[in-house]
């Protein structure tokens, strides 16, 4: 087959596409041109490269000759890779769920020459089935309604795109510590006590929910808000949606006991777990938890990195044309390849395809040597099979995210490579898609494009925060603190406040959308939110101070509706209504007076706090939280609203219990 226009691209999703039979385009003016000239719609289909349904779509509609002959005369056909480019999905996939109740991938949108949505939905079969219409008879109804009835379809596009524009109310009052307490008690009444997690199948992890509910137990010892974190965590890892040869989770459960996964692996859900997993492991040291992180990040370090650092975005569910076949097992392959007693010790402890722990058996087996032996082999042995498609772009906000897990992890399991990982990809975002004033969404094989989003700035700021934190390199305060300006700028909305998803660059965008619930990715308004709590602490910069009290307010309303559709805001709430300490050591690394307080503040969960190391005066200078805090002595400042106690120099009188808050009851 032929290639088509797509096969210019660099998207591994639109190269996937590249040899259909369907005249695809890119979005961009060549398409929009095109359909103006010749008063045509459009049919826009957006997904990305490890979407199985997005593969089943292209194999019985896009491939087809037939379907194709109909897209091609009467539609301009759009392909977008989602990943790519977040605006444009949020704002189609936002007219699809007002127009249908539901949206997801693939999602099929039509349009109008002005780009207004005016049909659409997710995955069209071939022909009639799933209750759905075949996708021929979409395409023949939707060109007879537009040759028919065309000032309809231009009111329907109307109507559609101005509910898009129409502001969000932003009234309300500021949000407090009764925000958390909803939450707690919505999160309690989704809770399934059985199986762990929040609703029914499909079950997803949701990995800020537990890291919040992990501050509200650390507030206010309610027993309930940890237990839901720890069946959860202990639940899933048990499950087949947990990687258990190669480490490392899947998509979501397609059940509710968390045994059939979507076998789909996304960078951003590995990063966000192990992090839940590890702030879980500093509240009660289950050694089970820093386990599952190592593993975790382990195959993201092995797997998803890149020769330069960085991290690569996803991979797919499907391989050789199945779901799953890569990780799944059979009892006859399992006896050919171990020996009799590795094989009755995997049969013990595992169930086989999918393979996932039996429930009663203790997490430490998995280190006995028969079974470490037999996990191993069936390990090498996975590796000679054909793997999933790997989608090796490098995308901004992902990397964001898992710089800051890898951060994470190297302050509590003091292991270098993650620290390592952390700063190689730091490195690459700066100095690869940053250049002082913009930073870029997408680097792919030598390709940089697309401007950033509000999650790319918010993630990256957010991950080198963390960085900081963990090798006190002033240099990654000096790139947020110039980052932060560009955030102020291209995305704060100046008239009613809170920060806008897109920057003003691209006019081809129907709505500059403002969002606060958390999706699969936290919301990039939330983490901002956090960003400027932190960036306050660390500088005394009241303007960071000021923001973050407007996010609070301009979404306060939607937040007290619908708490559970914000838990990262309200992690930001948390840290705004504790009495948040600003914490400086001074000394050498190698004190044991340095290394002690290290000791101490890592190995307890205390998320409301800044912390600073200086070891000289010049780098004592470079940083605000430092001033007149300087000793070349062994010393810890533990200060508060930049009021500080007296400086601490005998480890006997540091205790990391100072820097807990007062309980309090819901």
């Amino acid at each position: 087959m032929a290639a088509n226009r797509l096969a210019q691209e660099k998207s591994p999703y639109l190269l996937q596409h590249a040899h259909n039979p369907v005249d695809w385009y890119s979005w961009g003016p060549e398409a929009f041109e095109k359909a103006k000239k010749e008063n045509k719609p459009i049919f826009l289909s957006i997904g990305y490269s490890t979407c199985h349904w997005c593969h089943v779509m292209e194999r019985e509609s896009f491939e087809n000759e037939e379907i194709a002959k109909l897209m091609n005369e009467f539609f301009v056909n759009i392909k977008v890779d989602r990943e790519e480019r977040p605006d444009v999905d949020h704002i189609y996939m936002t007219a699809i769920q007002a127009m249908n109740g539901q949206g997801g991938w693939p999602l099929s949108v039509f349009l109008t020459p002005a780009l207004e949505p005016f049909f659409g939905g997710t995955y069209f079969p071939p022909d009639r089935r799933y209750g759905r219409p075949g996708f021929p008879d979409v395409l023949r109804e939707i060109s007879r309604m537009w040759r028919e009835e065309k000032q309809k379809i231009a009111d329907w596009g109307t109507q559609i795109s101005q509910a898009l524009k129409d502001p969000r109310d932003m009234s309300g009052e500021m949000l407090s510590v009764d925000a958390l307490r909803q939450a707690y008690h919505a999160f309690k009444d989704m809770y399934d006590p059985e199986e762990g997690g929040f609703g029914g199948a499909p079950k997803f992890p949701r990995s800020e929910t537990l890291s919040l509910l992990l501050r509200i137990y650390r507030r206010t010892g309610e027993q309930k808000a940890l237990t839901m974190v720890t069946q959860t965590l202990d639940k899933m890892v048990r499950g087949g949606i947990y990687d258990h040869l190669g480490g490392g989770f899947h998509r979501y459960s397609t059940d509710a006991q968390w045994l059939v996964p979507h076998f789909e692996k996304m960078l951003y859900d590995n990063a966000l777990l192990a992090k839940s997993y590890l702030e879980a492991y500093q509240v009660d040291h289950n050694e089970m938890w820093a386990s599952v992180a190592r593993e975790t990040l382990d195959y993201v370090l092995r797997d998803m990195t890149s020769p330069e650092g960085a991290f690569y975005s996803a991979e797919d569910a499907d391989s050789e044309g199945e779901e799953g076949k890569f990780y799944v097992w059979t009892e006859k392959e399992l006896e050919e390849i171990l020996t009799p007693e590795e094989f009755w010790k995997v049969r013990e402890v595992f169930q086989i395809s999918p393979l996932h722990m039996n429930a009663s058996t203790p997490w430490s087996v998995r280190y006995e040597a028969s079974l470490s032996s037999a996990m191993q082999k069936l390990f090498n042995h996975r590796k000679k099979r054909i793997p999933p498609y790997k989608d090796d772009k490098i995308l901004a906000s992902w990397n964001g995210l898992m710089i800051s897990s890898m951060a994470f992890a190297a302050q509590i399991l003091g292991e270098k490579k993650y620290l390592e990982g952390a700063q190689k990809a730091a490195l690459f975002v700066i100095k690869t898609l940053w250049d002082g004033k913009v930073l870029k969404r997408r680097y792919r094989d030598g390709d940089v494009r697309y401007t950033g989003s509000l999650d790319d700035y918010a993630f990256v700021i957010q991950g080198l925060l963390d960085l900081y934190e963990t090798d006190f390199n002033p240099y990654w305060l000096e790139i947020v603190q110039n980052m932060q300006v560009r955030v102020d700028e291209y995305f704060w909305d100046v008239s009613q406040g809170g920060y806008f998803s897109t920057d003003s660059s691209d006019g081809t965008l129907l709505a500059r959308m403002k969002e606060i619930y958390d999706g699969a990715l936290p919301s990039g308004n939330s983490v901002e939110a956090l960003n400027l709590l932190r960036l306050h602490a660390f500088t005394g910069n009241s303007d960071y101070e000021k923001k973050s009290e407007k996010l609070f307010q301009v979404f306060s309303k939607f937040v007290q509706d619908n708490p559970q559709a914000c838990p990262s805001l309200l992690m930001a709430v948390d840290f705004a209504t504790d009495a948040v300490k600003e914490i400086v050591v001074c000394g050498k690394k190698e004190d044991s007076f340095v290394k002690g307080v290290f000791s101490q503040l890592r190995a307890n969960f205390l998320p409301n706090k800044v912390m600073s190391f200086v070891s000289d005066k010049e780098t004592a200078k470079k940083i605000s939280l430092m001033n007149g805090k300087f000793s070349p002595e062994p010393r810890l400042y533990i200060c508060e609203n930049q009021q500080c106690q007296t400086p601490i120099t005998d480890l006997n009188f540091f205790s990391s219990k100072l820097l807990m808050p007062k309980k309090y009851g819901f």
